[in-house]
C-alpha cells in the first residue's frame, strides 16, 4: 500500500520565506574579510587573530572558554545573536542583532592569573580608543562599563582558565556588547537610559571589529608586558565620574561615598571620603553618582 503525505494547510513557502530561513543560519559578517583586514593593518605579524563568526550561538564566551585549552592563537567569535548572553554577575544581555555587536575574543597570556588585575579596565581604554577612530567620544565607568553622555554604550565581561599546558600561562576570554541601537520599549522596561552608536551602522560591520580588534590586540600585548600601570593616565582621560559625588553599593548596602578620583596601578577605584582616601577592589559592586 502506497503513502501519501496530508496536503499542506496553509500557503506554501516563498521564495523570500526560503531566504530568510537561510539566512538564519548565515552571519551578518565574513570572518575572511575581518582577518584580511587585521593582517593588512599589522605588518609585523605581532596581531595574528584568527576569526570565526557565526549568526546564533548560546554565548560566545562559553563558547570560547570550552575551547581555550585547545587553541594555539588567539580567536575572535562573532555571533548576530546571543541567546544567553551575560553581564557582570550573570546579568542577562539582550540584544538584537541589527542593534549590537557582540563577540568574544580568547587571548593567551605569559602571566598567571593574579597578575591580571586591572584587565576589564585595560579592555575599556582598548574599546574607547577605538570607539574614537569613529568621532565617538565615550566614557569609561569603573569598572568595566563603557559610557555615552552619561548612558551605558557597551559592557565588559572577562573570563579567565589557566593554561593547562603551561601553569604561568593564562587564558582571557574578553567577551563585549556593544549597542548600535535602542530597541522600542527597552529603556522603559529597564528603568535606565541605554546609549547607542548609530554612527557604526554606516561602515561595513567587518571594518568595526577590525578596528576593535586591532585595538585589543595592542593593548593586550602592552599589558601583558608592562600590567595595568601603562594604562592609568589613558583610563582617566575618558573616566566618567571624575571628581563628582559618588556611593559604592554592595547588594544595595552602602559602603563609601565620596568624591570620585581615578583609578590606581592596580586598578582599583580611588574614593576621597570624610575618612581619607580608600581603595576598591573589583567585586560584584555598583558604582553610582550620589543622586542616582
Amino acid at each position: 500500500m502506497t503513502m501519501t503525505s496530508p496536503a499542506p494547510t496553509g500557503p506554501l513557502p516563498s521564495l523570500d520565506d526560503f531566504a530568510a530561513m537561510a539566512d538564519e543560519h548565515t552571519p551578518l559578517v565574513r570572518p575572511e574579510r575581518i582577518g584580511m583586514l587585521l593582517a593588512g593593518s599589522d605588518s609585523q605579524g605581532q596581531q595574528r587573530i584568527d576569526v570565526e563568526a557565526v549568526a546564533c550561538t548560546g554565548s560566545t564566551n562559553v563558547d570560547l572558554m570550552q575551547r581555550v585549552t585547545s587553541l594555539t592563537r588567539p580567536l575572535l567569535l562573532v555571533a548576530d545573536r546571543q541567546t544567553a548572553g551575560r553581564g557582570r554577575a550573570g546579568r542577562p544581555w539582550r540584544a538584537a542583532p541589527e542593534d549590537s555587536l557582540t563577540f568574544s575574543l580568547a587571548w593567551r597570556f605569559e602571566r598567571p592569573m593574579h597578575a591580571l588585575l586591572g584587565l576589564p579596565l585595560a579592555v575599556g581604554v582598548a574599546l574607547a580608543e577605538a570607539l574614537e577612530v569613529f568621532g565617538v567620544r565615550p566614557q569609561l565607568k569603573w569598572p568595566n562599563d563603557v559610557l555615552r553622555e552619561g548612558a551605558k554604550l557597551a559592557g565588559i565581561l572577562i573570563e579567565t582558565a589557566s593554561d593547562g599546558r603551561r601553569g604561568d600561562a593564562t587564558w582571557a576570554v574578553i567577551g563585549i556588547g556593544l549597542n548600535l541601537g535602542v530597541p522600542q520599549g527597552l529603556e522603559q522596561e529597564l528603568q535606565r537610559a541605554i546609549a547607542a552608536v548609530p554612527e557604526l551602522r554606516k561602515p561595513p560591520r567587518e571594518t568595526v571589529l577590525a578596528i576593535i580588534a586591532s585595538a585589543l590586540a595592542e593593548v593586550l600585548t602592552e599589558f601583558e608586558q608592562r600590567g595595568f600601570g601603562a594604562f592609568v593616565r589613558r583610563w582617566e582621560t575618558f573616566h566618567a565620574y571624575a571628581g563628582q559625588a559618588v556611593k559604592i553599593v554592595d547588594n544595595g548596602r552602602l559602603l563609601h561615598e565620596g568624591r570620585a578620583v581615578g583609578v590606581d596601578m592596580m586598578g582599583r577605584f580611588l574614593l576621597d571620603t570624610e575618612a581619607g582616601q580608600v581603595a576598591v577592589m573589583v567585586g560584584d559592586l555598583s558604582l553610582r553618582l550620589q543622586d542616582g
